[in-house]
């Protein structure tokens, strides 16, 4: 099985700077969110030398409003071509080290996701299996009939994705707009601390099939990002401007309060999904788009977005950061509960952008409203240790912090359970789905397991956290379903972990 090299359409030549378009909207309003309210998703069309400077451009582009929506699409121009020699899978060696299968539970618009590993397949094995029967993409008349169908049979026939894959297809010899050395001040967290965090300062590949999600999130500490699709079939995205970004953290709050309860940043851990009927029900504004192959997506910081895939694909995805994102990095909200997710110190961001508030940082007194909402005034966040271990972790477990004070507070994260953790999340309605394969169940009933065998005692007490059982009371579906048949200082690296995907 092969795929030709990508070509370019003749109409989607460069035009001058300052032509970008408005995607027409595809979602109705409700009576109280007019259309005139909603920030709509630019695509930018950049002639050839308006692209060879990519932070001039992403600064081009938000000048332009472009953040406001949290997100937007480029389409290169023609004289990009970021793999010369195509996309024959029989040539393209690489092996996907840890598919996920994606289990959704939950009902009429609102689900949790959780990501069971499976075992190692080659990119053409993938593709083999995204093609059979079981997982190809259902028949549909248009995006719009597609998106019906995926959140219509959305807890059916768990797909497998090939997401967080360590590495590159572009080649090295592309100086421009190479997602693996972009050239931004995100460099610095190599530079100046030695640290290279897989799929945040380097590259990730990912290869999705039909119903393969990315849940509700913004990226690790509020940072930018930019997905390029390579080959296959198109993305839908859905986006949440950054200043109604608390709008749905609330709505998320008061769906699944448990798991808010747990923990405050829980939408961290990339398994809430909340369909666009929910959204507009919540008067929460949001557009959507579709991506599709040679296409750039680019996410803003404290962007919420969202979004599926209609089928085999492959796409390109890193972080990066821009001088604008200092402040929202400074004030990102953190996940405590776990010690996988990314966390990075801000000191040499604000030492090298900031210098006349570096002291207070410091000191733990740099006190500031965060860039989306005024009303919340947020200080330096405290430093991360696991529990029983004393020292400062910084960016990851050993690295000394670069401070030459320590005076904000130490956080020790405890080690807690599985079903602590997602307190909402129903195992035994998991466990009950006929659609599921048989050594997806096993899976689950591995953790279970594990459950039964973990002492919540033998775990250091945490006075400040009271953890209590789920409060979500599964809704009643009022839809048909029917399921579808078909480093340079000291060489420190930090990987996600399989919970902890991502897809921008």
């Amino acid at each position: 099985m092969s795929i030709l090299p990508g070509g370019r359409d003749t109409c989607e030549e460069g035009f001058p700077m300052g032509r970008e378009e408005t995607v027409k909207k595809v979602t109705s309003t409700t009576d109280t969110m007019s259309e005139d309210t909603r920030v709509k998703i630019q695509v930018f069309r950049p002639t050839w030398e308006e692209f060879k400077d990519f932070p001039k451009y992403i600064e081009y582009i938000e000048s332009q409003g472009a953040h406001k929506a949290g997100l937007a699409k480029i389409i290169p121009p023609p004289e990009w071509v970021p793999r010369k020699m195509g996309y024959n899978l029989d040539s393209l060696d690489i092996t996907i080290p840890a598919p996920i299968c994606q289990v959704v539970a939950g009902k009429q618009g609102l689900y949790q996701q959780i990501n069971i590993q499976k075992n190692p397949l080659t990119v053409k094995q993938f593709a083999e299996l995204a093609n059979t029967e079981r997982y190809a993409t259902p028949k549909h008349f248009d995006f719009e009939d597609l998106e019906r169908k995926y959140w219509k049979n959305i807890t059916y026939v768990a797909p497998i994705y090939g997401a967080d894959v360590c590495g590159s297809i572009t080649d090295k010899d592309c100086h421009i707009w190479n997602i693996n050395h972009l050239g931004t001040i995100l460099d610095y967290v190599d530079e100046d601390y030695g640290i290279s965090i897989d799929g945040v300062n380097t590259a990730y590949l990912y290869f999705g099939m039909w119903k393969t999600t990315f849940a509700w999130h913004t990226e690790d500490m509020d940072l930018y990002s930019i997905n390029y699709l390579h080959f296959g079939a198109p993305k839908t995205w859905y986006a949440v401007p950054p200043e109604h970004g608390r709008k749905l953290e609330k709505l998320a709050k008061n769906s699944f309060p448990a798991s808010h309860k747990t923990c405050s940043a829980f939408l961290r851990h990339k398994m809430t999904l909340i369909s666009p009927q929910i959204l507009k029900q919540h008067n929460i504004p949001f557009d959507k788009i579709t991506q599709e192959e040679n296409e750039i997506m680019i996410t803003f910081p404290f962007g919420y977005h969202a979004g599926f895939n209609h089928g085999f694909n492959c796409a390109e995805s890193t972080n990066f950061a821009m001088p604008r994102w200092i402040e929202y990095g400074k004030r990102a909200a953190q996940c405590y509960c776990s010690t996988d997710m990314v966390k990075i110190l801000m000191d040499t961001f604000v030492k090298r952008f900031q210098p006349e508030r570096y002291e207070a940082w410091m000191d733990g007194t740099d006190f500031g409203p965060h860039p989306e909402d005024p009303t919340c005034i947020v200080g330096p966040p405290p430093r991360v240790t696991e529990a029983g271990d004393e020292k400062d972790e910084g960016i990851e477990e050993g690295t000394q912090a670069p401070m030459k004070k320590g005076c904000n507070p130490t956080v020790s994260i405890r080690k807690i359970s599985f079903k602590e953790k997602n307190p909402d999340l129903d195992l035994t309605d998991i466990q009950q789905n006929p659609h599921l394969p048989d050594d997806v169940k096993l899976a689950l009933s591995g953790i279970t397991e594990e459950e039964e065998e973990f002492d919540p005692a033998a775990q250091p007490p945490d006075e400040t956290k009271c953890f209590k059982p789920s409060s979500y009371d599964p809704f009643d579906d009022e839809e048909d379903e029917e399921p579808e048949t078909k480093s340079k200082k000291s060489g420190k690296k930090r990987k996600k972990v399989d919970s902890d995907y991502d897809d921008d």
